[in-house]
């Protein structure tokens, strides 16, 4: 058992369990952020980031469709990598964007995210998702 513990081969199990576990758990700790962003609405679309000049509210906008849509994908496993994107794209806007000039303590949250989708994107959906289904992949 201890040696296969300390054995540094990685079982296909292990790698389909662990992008779940990735994948369920990033999407749900995402999810707040973005409902927050859409209970708050009104008061937060004249005042947001103002991101490549589409205005707040546009820039609101994607960042709750980011946030809360493709975070319920994420869960689901639904079109893994192409929803990755608009969230690598949000928290790299957020950490190196809206956070520039703030210290590391105030970027952390969006760089763990950022690290954690970069992870996600290179590891795939795995068996248990819904691409898994509707592709019917069998490498796993």
């Amino acid at each position: 058992m201890l040696y296969n513990l300390l054995t540094p081969a990685i079982k296909s199990s292990s790698v389909n369990w662990a992008s779940l576990i990735l994948r369920v758990g990033m999407g749900v700790l995402m999810i707040p952020h973005g409902y927050g962003k859409l209970e708050r609405f009104e008061g937060l679309s004249t005042r947001f980031m103002d991101f490549m000049g589409l205005g707040s509210s546009t820039s609101l906008i994607l960042a709750i469709f980011a946030e809360l849509v493709c975070s319920i994908l994420l869960v689901l496993g639904f079109c893994t990598r192409a929803i990755i994107i608009p969230l690598i794209i949000t928290m790299i806007t957020a950490a190196f964007v809206a956070h520039a000039d703030d210290p590391l303590s105030d970027k952390e949250h969006s760089l763990m995210y950022l690290t954690a989708y970069l992870a996600i994107f290179i590891l795939g959906t795995g068996k248990y998702s819904i691409d898994a289904l509707l592709f019917k992949k069998r490498a796993y």
